[in-house]
């Protein structure tokens, strides 16, 4: 997957800024894929030159150089291709689980706090994630199916802090037990 893509699915979504779009992809988007918002920029310039998107003086723009992206047929059919492609699921890219292994060899070195605040980072994640779905799927009794489908992408997230909290909770209690020997 590339960032032009995750792009291409916001600005259909939605037509925006640069700046808007950037904000937009770190409360939705960046939850799964992430991005710098100077990537971002530099991706739409790239995307525009292809000719998958169209920039156009923004309304609100003013004296400012502010645009707004729209996404074009070519960037459509670009983004329909790359839907359809076959791919491997993806490979779990975890550093916390690298350090564990290296703590296995070098260790005991007290690599427990840090689990213990990862523990808390996923945790307020699940708590995130677990609004977002009350507010914007639970209280809407009848989803389209744009925010069905939606929902099933949060839902993937919700289960994978689950698992990272349950998985994060039992590796903390191994250490203690390992700690009492």
């Amino acid at each position: 997957m590339s960032l032009a893509h995750v792009l291409l699915t916001s600005l259909l979504e939605k037509p925006s800024s640069g700046y808007d779009l950037a904000r937009r992809f770190d409360k939705s988007m960046g939850f799964f894929w992430s991005a710098t918002h100077q990537q971002i920029y530099r991706e739409l310039k790239r995307m525009e030159d292809q000719g998958w998107i169209n920039a156009s003086p923004a309304e609100d723009a003013g004296k400012t150089k502010k645009k707004t992206y729209e996404v074009l047929d070519a960037g459509r059919q670009e983004l329909k291709q790359w839907v359809l492609l076959a791919t491997d699921p993806y490979l779990i890219r975890e550093e916390m689980a690298v350090r564990l292994r290296a703590e296995a060899i070098l260790g005991p070195l007290g690599i427990e706090e840090e689990l213990k605040r990862h523990l808390k980072l996923h945790e307020e994640k699940l708590v995130l994630y677990l609004t977002i779905e009350q507010r914007d799927f639970i209280k809407n009794s009848v989803l389209s199916r744009e925010q069905q489908i939606q929902h099933r992408v949060l839902l993937l997230g919700i289960e994978t802090q689950r698992t990272w909290i349950q998985w994060a909770k039992d590796t903390i209690a191994l250490f203690e037990k390992l700690d009492k020997r």
